[in-house]
């Protein structure tokens, strides 16, 4: 049997689309904000953002972040568990919401499910995940939409936003787009302050903060906020992350809130720049919001200033006790839905 000639030149293969791969599809729609634009806001500029300088306070380098929360960190284990997932029944006007740590929340209507600021992530680069996500991230329903407060890795993780991604729509505020236009979603909509995104019963407003929105040194032009999310009759504040500022009165004016989420934690950074709130800080921005409750977050989770993971809770609850509003807190457990 004479042997097969050899087959000159090399066997020429066409790619195969992974058809579980979402990196393959096409980049969504960016839907810019009018702003952006050119389109005149007679609102935008009332309560504008404050951006936080990046120079480091006088006397921060008198501490060493590395040796006192990095290093240590590294070699302490993670807390919490992953609760079972269990999601009631919701009747017309009620609100679900559940926390996952940090920033993120699982936010439920009648009907709808949004995710903010979703972060599943261990590590953000060498800041290690101090307490476990309060859900598995495959336990969560089917999210309808998503919103990302700004581009810092606690707030903005591709890789987790990749995982959620279901050809749903994303919010995010302006110039933030191209961040996330690539995960798989079916478009993106950024917004400029006091802009709004309809979704079905729910509207999405962007409100001002005071804070940066720079993913790396060299982008300081993307913008940062809160939102305020109406459906109902009803309202939620998720606050963003931002530092006091003269803002909050307006933004209850605008908008009565029936539920502000506000930041607590990172108020002792080791740069020594005002850049979050202290719980004394956020309690009286709720009272400025006119809020019916307040649900503490952006604490626990992530290690990213010199306060003890424990205090900021304990300091609300103390402070609240003192101005005779503790009955108005509401200090959730990750992963324990509770509605509102």
């Amino acid at each position: 049997m004479k042997p097969l000639p050899a087959r000159r030149g090399r066997l020429n293969f066409g790619p195969v689309a992974n058809p579980f791969n979402r990196r393959g599809q096409p980049n969504a729609a960016i839907n810019k904000s009018q702003k952006a634009n050119g389109a005149a806001h007679p609102a935008s500029d009332a309560a504008p953002q404050r951006k936080v300088g990046l120079a480091p306070k006088a006397g921060w380098q008198k501490r060493n972040f590395v040796t006192e929360v990095l290093i240590p960190s590294i070699f302490t284990r993670r807390a919490g568990t992953h609760a079972t997932a269990e999601f009631p029944e919701l009747r017309e006007g009620d609100i679900a919401i559940t926390w996952i740590g940090h920033a993120s929340f699982l936010i439920q209507t009648q009907g709808l499910n949004l995710l903010i600021d979703p972060n599943w992530a261990k590590w953000l680069k060498v800041i290690k995940r101090m307490k476990h996500p309060g859900l598995h991230l495959h336990d969560l329903p089917n999210i309808d939409l998503v919103l990302v407060t700004h581009a810092h890795f606690d707030h903005l993780d591709r890789r987790t936003l990749r995982e959620v991604a279901r050809d749903q729509p994303i919010v995010v505020p302006f110039e933030v787009g191209n961040l996330v236009h690539d995960l798989g979603f079916h478009s993106v909509h950024e917004l400029h302050y006091w802009e709004c995104y309809e979704h079905g019963p729910l509207r999405i407003t962007l409100t001002p903060c005071h804070h940066w929105g720079a993913r790396m040194l060299h982008d300081s032009h993307r913008g940062f906020g809160g939102f305020v999310i109406e459906t109902g009759g009803r309202a939620i504040f998720h606050c963003g992350d931002t530092a006091y500022f003269d803002g909050f009165r307006e933004i209850g004016a605008r908008h009565p809130i029936d539920v502000a989420l506000m930041p607590i934690g990172a108020y002792d950074p080791p740069s020594g720049r005002e850049v979050h709130m202290n719980p004394e800080e956020a309690l009286r921005a709720f009272v400025e919001l006119g809020a019916q409750r307040m649900v503490p977050m952006h604490y626990g989770t992530f290690r990213l200033s010199y306060e003890p993971l424990e205090e900021p809770p304990e300091r609300l609850l103390t402070f609240a006790r003192e101005q005779g509003i503790e009955e108005r807190i509401s200090v959730l457990t990750e992963g324990r839905t509770v509605v509102f």
